[in-house]
């Protein structure tokens, strides 16, 4: 296997979770050239006491990006939370990291990228992906399944409720936690070549229906599963209070999974990172704390 430790290896989004994480994974595994780009680089100030270098690099804003990518011959463009606009900046960010020479771009984009009118999240990361491979360089696109993180996002609700609501159609998904999706791209980017795309899966799908019962086997409350249409769903979520963007994000997530686009599993974090993804058993059992209250 191809090893580049000691290549020039950038992360954006770096003051972020998935980006903190992956640096943690590169320093673990003995990386010599680390650059961490982010907005805020003041933030990241214990990394550059670790030897990592710190580079302003906003999307968001042309004028660092041609600094931010001088130099580098391998990066991991982790998607931003623009959703809508991202597609045009993470566009500008490859362009950028081509004309700066870079020679491999890992990208982590979301399981079944391509053109949908209902699904802005699926449409920046198609147009992205469609950016790379229309492009110059050498990349791996990572696909990552929705994050495990994202039950307890809505668990408080559905403890307090009793109800846990979607729109999947009884349909799985493969979730896969940040630190595995971390780990995955960490290998990628150090030993990915040539042209790429992996689905970055858990080990196996899980339904809504035995979500409900992992929530109630580890808070010990009772919580019943409640399939809902979508339009039904997305009046709910928008009810209770949530935007109606996040909510049209949360619906297209189980339109997507209702059409089978998130029961994916592949051996993508075994073989980029060394490990066995983690189980959502595993995962809520660790998160025990967080559904207690």
């Amino acid at each position: 296997m191809t090893d580049f430790r000691n290549a020039k290896l950038l992360v954006t989004g770096a003051s972020g979770q998935l980006g903190r994480l992956a640096i943690e994974e590169l320093l673990a595994r003995g990386a010599t050239r680390i650059v961490a780009g982010t907005r805020y680089p003041d933030n990241l100030a214990d990394l550059a006491a670790r030897g990592v270098e710190i580079r302003r690099l906003d999307f968001a804003d042309s004028s660092t990006l041609a600094g931010g990518f001088a130099g580098i011959e391998r990066a991991l463009i982790i998607s931003t939370d623009a959703i809508g606009a991202r597609a045009e900046q993470q566009v500008a960010a490859i362009d950028a990291a081509e004309a700066a020479g870079v020679r491999h771009i890992v990208y982590t984009s979301a399981p079944a990228a391509s053109p949908n009118p209902g699904s802005a999240v699926r449409n920046d990361h198609f147009a992205t992906e469609l950016r790379l491979y229309r492009g110059n360089t050498d990349w791996t696109i990572l696909r990552n399944n929705i994050y495990a993180e994202i039950i307890l996002m809505g668990a408080a609700s559905a403890l307090q409720s009793g109800q846990l609501f979607d729109a999947t159609s009884g349909k799985g998904r493969s979730y896969v936690t940040r630190a595995d999706a971390a780990r995955a791209a960490a290998g990628a980017l150090l030993t990915s070549t040539g042209k790429l795309v992996l689905d970055v899966t858990g080990p196996a799908p899980v339904t809504q229906e035995e979500i409900a019962g992992l929530l109630s086997r580890v808070s010990g409350k009772p919580v019943t599963r409640i399939g809902l249409a979508p339009a039904d769903l997305r009046a709910g979520m928008i009810a209770a209070g949530l935007p109606d963007a996040m909510a049209d994000v949360m619906v297209s997530f189980d339109v997507d999974a209702a059409q089978g686009c998130h029961a994916v599993v592949t051996d993508a974090v075994a073989h980029l990172s060394g490990r066995e993804p983690q189980t959502i058993d595993s995962f809520l059992d660790a998160n025990r704390a967080a559904l207690a209250g």
